[in-house]
């Protein structure tokens, strides 16, 4: 069977997101001429059509969208091995963790915590990312673990422990009549004619279609509300980043938000190990305390 270089990957996986020669040849920092010759040796290796040109553009075929999922995985395994390689030569034994900015403060600070009461423990590096950059720090061996949030975040290629369930707030501006409801539903915040709602990223950075304002900062989007200019629904233990002139109401019928500790599945490190315990615990005590108050 024929091996495919890793170089030849990359040139597919930047055609096949650009879906323009020309955009992924200055992506690459290469002439366009190479480039289509690459993809075009590549196609006839694996002999199949991995994208349909004609003068409206370039498409993916079935076996394209095959082989960028593939492709990218293959990428992040081989620059994880190595991130991890050169770690393992560092004199400093450091575990990284990855957190979306903002969000889980609390939690964090209970995990770190309970980390440090392992007898092995070792220094936590705390890295805050923007949207979804979590997932690619952990697939790329930039992070050992991360805290990532179901149903949002896709959790299939890592082992978890969830770590805490919560429901779902909207934030309003302080004097929007609806910041005086004890809860609300979600069809009473959604379409607000005066107050549209934020759109955020998914993980693969598109914004989900909608009239509302797209927003990929925190601050931004909190000036924003307090501007009277947007709302939006978040995961109720973010609710540490509101300012005074905030309102965080509960909404009575959204669905749950599980904050997760993700790491990769085949890590052997024994510090992760130690921190996965941690996870374990704080979850097992929180189980504990649910059990007492009923």
């Amino acid at each position: 069977m024929d091996l495919l270089e890793t170089r030849e990957l990359r040139y597919f996986v930047t055609v096949a997101e650009e879906l323009h020669f020309g955009r992924a040849a200055e992506r690459l920092g290469i002439a366009q001429p190479p480039l289509s010759r690459a993809i075009q040796r590549l196609e006839r290796r694996l002999g199949v059509r991995l994208l349909e040109r004609d003068r409206r553009g370039v498409a993916l075929t079935d076996p394209g969208r095959v082989l960028l999922v593939e492709a990218r995985t293959t990428l992040d395994a081989a620059t994880a091995a190595v991130h991890r390689t050169r770690r393992a030569a560092s004199s400093r034994e450091r575990l990284v963790l990855a957190t979306k900015a903002g969000a889980d403060h609390e939690l964090l600070r209970e995990l770190l915590d309970a980390y440090a009461a392992e007898p092995d423990a070792v220094e936590v590096e705390v890295v805050l990312c923007g949207i979804g950059e979590q997932r690619r720090l952990l697939r790329d061996g930039r992070a050992d673990a991360a805290l990532l949030h179901r149903p949002f975040d896709p959790l299939a290629e890592f082992d978890t422990e969830d770590l805490l369930t919560v429901g779902r707030i909207a934030v309003l501006p302080a004097g929007h009549p609806l910041a005086t409801r004890p809860s609300l539903s979600m069809a009473e915040v959604t379409g607000l004619p005066d107050l549209p709602a934020a759109r955020w990223p998914d993980h693969d950075g598109n914004y989900p279609p909608g009239p509302g304002p797209e927003f990929r900062d925190q601050s931004q989007l909190a000036q924003m509300i307090a501007l009277g200019r947007a709302t939006v629904v978040i995961c109720a233990s973010a609710h540490t980043w509101l300012w005074d002139e905030h309102t965080a109401v509960p909404l009575t019928d959204a669905p749950p938000i599980t904050t997760v500790l993700a790491w990769p599945p085949h890590s052997r490190s024994p510090a992760l190990a130690g921190l996965v315990r941690a996870a374990g615990r704080l979850e097992g005590h929180r189980r504990v305390g649910r059990a007492a108050t009923r």
